[in-house]
């Protein structure tokens, strides 16, 4: 935990990005009746059947105070998914950048086995070479910077019924197109010693 709290206190450094990275699943959601049009004062009215259309996965990654971020829709959330997305960030996202200080949840896809298995050895390592993974510890996964940016991707473009994979990937285009333009940073106040006043008694001693 205090690995990725002392990241967070770090000044920027575009050289050298801390980056958050998640990912969340959307359901994909037709409507069986055509909604009700929004009118002045009143918001548009969905009726409560709808259609299942299916699901995918969204990956986001956040630089929270250079204020850039990204998001990619995949059908699936594999390990070979994953360490495709990594390429990206290294590759197109952050390629100005000499080290990628990646924060991530401590499952088993998001790790440099990812990598060996979707790539041969010589690009895994090229890829690993700019990638420094940071954990966030187990049940700790709210200390994930990427969280607090899922969560404005759900209040701004996802909360809501989408019915197919096209229409999320535009939507999710749009909304990333503002965002970034408006370099929206991430204010983190947690501090180690925020941990230690309020997470003390939870500690193995």
């Amino acid at each position: 935990m205090y690995d990725v709290l002392d990241l967070y206190q770090e000044p920027h450094d575009p050289e050298r990005p801390v980056v958050g990275v998640d990912e969340r699943p959307k359901q994909l959601i037709g409507e069986k009746k055509k909604p009700i049009p929004m009118k002045p004062g009143r918001p548009e009215r969905v009726d409560y059947e709808y259609v299942r259309n299916g699901s995918v996965n969204v990956f986001v990654a956040v630089d929270p105070k250079g204020g850039k971020r990204d998001v990619k829709v995949t059908d699936r959330r594999t390990k070979q998914d994953f360490a495709t997305y990594i390429k990206r960030l290294v590759d197109d996202i952050f390629s100005d950048a000499d080290t990628i200080r990646l924060v991530s949840d401590n499952l088993n896809t998001p790790n440099e086995d990812s990598l060996y298995q979707t790539f041969d050895k010589e690009e895994a390592d090229r890829i690993l070479d700019r990638i420094k993974f940071h954990y966030t510890p187990k049940h700790g996964s709210w200390l994930n910077v990427a969280e607090i940016e899922i969560s404005a991707m759900d209040a701004e473009c996802t909360g809501r019924r989408i019915e197919d994979r096209n229409t999320l990937v535009e939507e999710l285009k749009a909304w990333l197109v503002r965002r970034n333009g408006d370099e929206k940073k991430i204010d983190w106040r947690f501090t180690k010693e925020d941990a230690d006043q309020k997470l003390s008694k939870h500690y193995l001693t």
